[in-house]
């Protein structure tokens, strides 16, 4: 029987065939993973931008304007019109004007009571977290103490006493809320002191304080960001309230919840002395805590769907 010849497949490329494509993947840094993630999340991104808008309209608008927030003006008790887009009161001042600089004055405020709280609670969180044993017990017993504590009571009976200027009213508000930001920082150093990281810069020879504040502090950055975000919003309602109750930013100087407070008998006859205000309140606090959602969702590795 005669043998059939095999022939071999040959190596030429069949007609009408595409060549292999070459892929190649862009390495992406973590901010611009963060970023990409944050920009996903619709409603933080548009609060950012409304946020923005008052920080410029309360500085630069507040600059421009033609009246000054303690400028009497012929016009009392006048509607909102061209001229005072947001009346005036019963003394003829421009309340455009001292809602600007109120706006300004809460916001100070509110970024100083979140830059203290997070540094100091940071620390003091990390420390316990990362010692444990006594050191931890000790300094998580004052953080409890102080958690228990009555924040408005407490706040204005020490703004009585110590304060009047809006900073002494930030290191007050500060004071007290720095326990929220120890208690989280410690839970995430907890978490993080036996990693393998850690366990390779001790044998390394790395000191505590290199441990704690190269390797520990910046890997729970995520946590604590957020959380400052939210004290932001948290100083912005207390700071109201201690003004609405009398106990806060002192005249000639003003902030929104003096604004609101004052504006308080004259909600029946002239609202726009409290609307104002209280709609500039309740913008800066929503947007700053969907800020605060959008961060966490961005920052958050174990985040599998963004939130719009």
């Amino acid at each position: 029987m005669p043998e059939t010849p095999v022939t071999a497949p040959s190596a030429e490329p069949r007609t009408g065939t595409t060549p292999d494509r070459e892929f190649t993947v862009a390495e992406r840094s973590q901010f611009q993973l963060v970023l990409r993630r944050f920009l996903q999340h619709r409603l933080a991104v548009g609060s950012l931008v409304v946020l923005v808008l008052l920080i410029l309209l309360a500085y630069i608008g507040g600059a421009l304007w033609k009246y000054d927030f303690g400028q009497f003006t012929p016009d009392k008790s006048d509607a909102p019109s061209l001229a005072h887009p947001f009346g005036t009161d019963a003394a003829g001042k421009d309340q455009f004007a001292q809602v600007l600089r109120g706006t300004q004055i809460s916001l100070q405020i509110a970024v100083l009571v979140a830059f203290f709280s997070t540094v100091v609670g940071t620390v003091w969180g990390a420390v316990a977290g990362y010692f444990g044993g006594v050191t931890d017990t000790i300094l998580m017993r004052i953080s409890d103490l102080v958690l228990t504590l009555p924040l408005l009571a407490v706040a204005a009976m020490l703004a009585h006493n110590f304060g009047g200027s809006w900073w002494l009213i930030s290191v007050v508000i500060a004071g007290l809320y720095w326990a929220y930001v120890s208690r989280v920082a410690r839970g995430v150093v907890l978490s993080l002191r036996e990693k393998e990281f850690i366990e390779a810069a001790k044998a390394l020879g790395a000191s505590d304080v290199r441990i704690i504040f190269r390797h520990l502090v910046p890997n729970a950055l995520g946590a604590i960001i957020v959380n400052a975000t939210i004290l932001v919003a948290l100083a912005i309602l207390l700071e109201t309230s201690l003004s609405y109750l009398g106990f806060g930013v002192r005249p000639p100087d003003t902030s929104l919840g003096i604004l609101v407070s004052e504006a308080q008998t004259a909600l029946t006859t002239r609202p726009w002395l409290f609307y104002f205000p209280g709609l500039f309140i309740i913008l800066i606090a929503l947007t700053i805590n969907f800020i605060g959602d959008g961060l966490r969702d961005a920052l958050d590795p174990q985040q599998t769907k963004v939130r719009a």
